[in-house]
């Protein structure tokens, strides 16, 4: 298999041969005839390609979501780097097997394996409910599901969208509700879990594709709260869960984007409902904020993202409280104490 040449570390007057991911492909017309203009892709970074005629002339078709080994020489053009190709070959589903997909599309920082080993534990500890833990034995193990989960983004762009990101979101949503219910023990604890590990689940089949993810047809349709509550009803029904647990459950899926100009069928109506439509905004949102912001290094000034559309405004990074701070003057007076009582009886 060809060495991957890590886009990121490309640089004008080399020269390629390399497999990446077509993330955009269009044909234009020139003065010299067709021509394709390509966006390469690896989970590092985009490299603009142009395949001129003659060349071009030998793929009547190129679309996002190809592998291909591609041979070239990269230049500068406009400030901006460009490989030109001098030959191209689009890999087929074998190849694409065998080929390590964590250097070609970003991915979870854990394995999503150990996350969906995390969700398991997570359920058999806290669902005591027989019903409950029945219920979410069968999702978490269904052939068709499991797989899905393994490499699902959560969102197309706006967070986690990456593979692993729903099981990513999932657990850390699941965790976060679980801190609350230990804080607000009125909460249905058991209830709130399973809303909080599946309000997302309709995501599997509202997007499609892992190298690029694209919405179906039935995501355009329906959409994935939609889609998740009627995936897990026959599951419910075998459960054997009482009556007034699954509609309060179906309650917190549908409720879970909070308004309806969000997307929400119903504006959450028990605690339950507020605490995961929160603990999903809040998830979403620090997740947003890590894609946007560079992390802060010790030392580092204020910085300031460009504006966010889909915030509504740009996003600061302050400056950070210095690590190695100075005992709290309270802690000083009480070891102070301690150590005048030890002192007395020598």
């Amino acid at each position: 298999m060809t060495e991957h040449q890590k886009i990121n570390a490309v640089s004008a007057g080399d020269a390629i041969s390399s497999i990446y991911l077509i993330s955009l492909a269009s044909q234009q017309q020139s003065r010299n005839g067709p021509y394709w203009r390509l966006e390469l892709k690896d989970a590092e970074g985009t490299l603009e390609a142009k395949i001129w005629s003659p060349l071009s002339l030998s793929f009547p078709s190129l679309a996002a979501g190809q592998m291909v080994h591609v041979e070239g020489r990269v230049s500068l053009y406009r400030d901006q780097l460009q490989l030109t190709v001098d030959a191209l070959r689009v890999l087929d589903e074998e190849e694409i097997a065998g080929l390590p997909m964590e250097e070609y599309v970003i991915s979870s920082s854990r394995p999503a394996s150990d996350m969906l080993e995390d969700i398991e534990n997570l359920c058999e500890k806290e669902l005591t409910h027989k019903p409950w833990r029945k219920f979410m034995r069968s999702v978490l193990s269904d052939k068709r599901i499991r797989p899905l989960l393994l490499k699902a983004p959560a969102a197309k762009s706006v967070h986690h969208a990456y593979a692993g990101g729903l099981l990513e979101h999932m657990l850390s949503v699941a965790e976060l509700c679980m801190l609350m219910a230990g804080h607000y023990p009125e909460l249905d604890r058991q209830t709130l879990l399973a809303a909080a590990l599946l309000h997302d689940i309709g995501k599997i089949d509202e997007m499609e594709g892992m190298l690029v993810t694209e919405y179906t047809d039935e995501g355009k349709l329906l959409g994935h709260i939609v889609q998740g509550i009627v995936m897990l009803e026959p599951y419910l029904r075998k459960s054997g869960l009482e009556p007034e647990l699954v509609m309060h459950f179906k309650h917190l899926i549908a409720s879970h984007h909070g308004v309806p100009e969000f997307g929400a069928v119903r504006e959450p109506a028990t605690p339950e409902a507020f605490v995961l439509h929160y603990a999903d905004n809040i998830d979403a949102k620090l997740a947003q904020c890590r894609g946007i912001l560079p992390p802060a290094g010790e030392g580092e000034g204020m910085a300031w993202s460009a504006y966010q559309t889909l915030l509504g405004r740009s996003l600061c990074r302050p400056v950070r409280t210095p690590a190695a701070e100075e005992k709290p003057v309270r802690q000083e007076k009480k070891e102070s104490r301690q150590e005048e009582r030890q002192c007395s009886l020598l």
